[in-house]
């Protein structure tokens, strides 16, 4: 199933696939369509926010479809804070800690407070957000009807948890959070993992091969050339191999 992505504003990277940049951040969020499902991948930073790529979705989709998968990249406010925004989607992580309910949901708020994100909105996005009803560990496959997506738990590197996500085509699109970003310099904060961010982009290069389509969690869709040398920048960076 094909959908008229660009008059949603949204961007077509393949049949079925697509995915909107949202303001502030650049930060994607992927949709992928099935005959009996549709998978988001991220959900914005605010409940405001993933309410808005919902009614987006769901004019994509047409036909009272709405969003039935959710996977979140990594447990960073502007990627997950939307999540609720969606109740009777599942919800998938890679397995680890860092995601609530817990003492994150505290850190997650006042994250987005720095950030700019207005208190009350962030506050009321933290106490909203769900836990993930399936951790993934290693690589899970979902049939969306007639397409199946790849959820592979890749790292951990920019986070603790980094879930990437494969859909399989004669263009492969692979979605990487925040492993990638071409909109800038890939941020470290007290969460990363460095020692080991290498290794999870070799991990992506393996999931999607020489001639996928690589979507960063911040800028415009990259080819491998561009992850290969970005791992070597990250290496040389944190000096490591």
């Amino acid at each position: 199933m094909d959908v008229a992505w660009e008059e949603q504003g949204w961007e077509r990277l393949g049949e079925g696939v697509g995915r909107r940049r949202l303001p502030v951040w650049d930060a994607t969020v992927g949709l992928v369509v099935g005959e009996r499902g549709a998978l988001l991948f991220d959900t914005g930073s605010t409940l405001r926010e993933g309410a808005e790529v919902r009614r987006e979705a769901e004019a994509l989709l047409g036909g009272g479809r709405g969003v039935t998968h959710i996977a979140l990249s990594h447990p960073h406010f502007d990627h997950v804070l939307g999540t609720a925004a969606f109740p009777r989607a599942a919800v998938y992580a890679a397995a680890g800690p860092g995601l609530p309910p817990g003492p994150d949901r505290d850190a997650l708020r006042e994250d987005a407070v720095r950030h700019g994100v207005e208190r009350g909105e962030a506050a009321e996005a933290a106490a909203a957000l769900r836990q993930a009803d399936r951790e993934v560990a290693g690589e899970l496959t979902l049939d969306l009807g007639g397409r199946s997506v790849v959820l592979c738990d890749v790292g951990p590197g920019h986070t603790a948890r980094d879930l990437a996500l494969l859909v399989a085509g004669p263009v492969p699109v692979v979605f990487c959070g925040d492993l990638v970003e071409e909109s800038g310099r890939p941020q470290a904060g007290p969460d990363a993992v460095p020692a080991r961010w290498p290794d999870a982009l070799d991990r992506l290069l393996r999931l999607g091969g020489g001639e996928a389509v690589y979507v960063p969690g911040h800028g415009a869709a990259v080819d491998a050339a561009f992850v290969r040398a970005q791992r070597g920048e990250l290496a040389a960076r944190f000096g490591v191999s």
